[in-house]
């Protein structure tokens, strides 16, 4: 009997050092999902270097209680699966929320986005964000622009200079 105890204690604690590991969590509704569906987030999931996992909810709720998150409680309600995004914090609520946009039978719960709960709505604005790469490519555009534009200024005196000149 204690061994069956110490199993899930183990599994209470795999949860809870991810959800403080992660920069952000998402948590879903799967009902509804086939088995290929399933496999199809899982992979785009994996390919973002996203972790998802379906706990029983009993244990992720022992989980948020020595985590603080109790406010996920609520929602672990029904079949929930959780994606853990170690590294980004955009990437598991906008792979999820692509994927739900084409599976209306996938519904964002509720989320951890850097260790505040989110709500669903947050959540989808949050993957709503460009990428990482997106927001850096925009900052030095917006960097770029001024340089560009005082570039072109001199160019356009020189030439002027060089036609009175010649």
């Amino acid at each position: 009997m204690s061994n069956i105890i110490e199993q899930k204690q183990q599994v209470v604690d795999e949860i809870a050092a991810k959800l403080k590991d992660s920069k952000s969590t998402v948590v879903v509704d799967y009902r509804g999902l086939n088995v290929a569906q399933v496999t199809e987030l899982r992979k785009q999931l994996r390919e973002a270097g996203v972790e998802y996992k379906v706990y029983k909810n009993t244990l992720v709720r022992r989980a948020t209680a020595e985590t603080g998150y109790t406010g996920l409680d609520e929602h672990l309600v029904g079949p929930t699966a959780i994606a853990f995004g170690a590294e980004d914090v955009i990437a598991p609520a906008k792979v999820i929320n692509e994927f739900a946009k084409k599976n209306e039978a996938l519904e964002i719960k509720t989320g951890v986005i850097e260790g505040e709960v989110a709500t669903a709505a947050e959540v989808k604005a949050l993957a709503e964000l460009p990428s990482r790469d997106g927001l850096l490519s925009m900052l030095a555009n917006v960097l770029q622009a001024p340089v560009r534009q005082f570039a072109l200024a001199t160019k356009a005196v020189a030439e002027q200079k060089e036609e009175q000149g010649a």
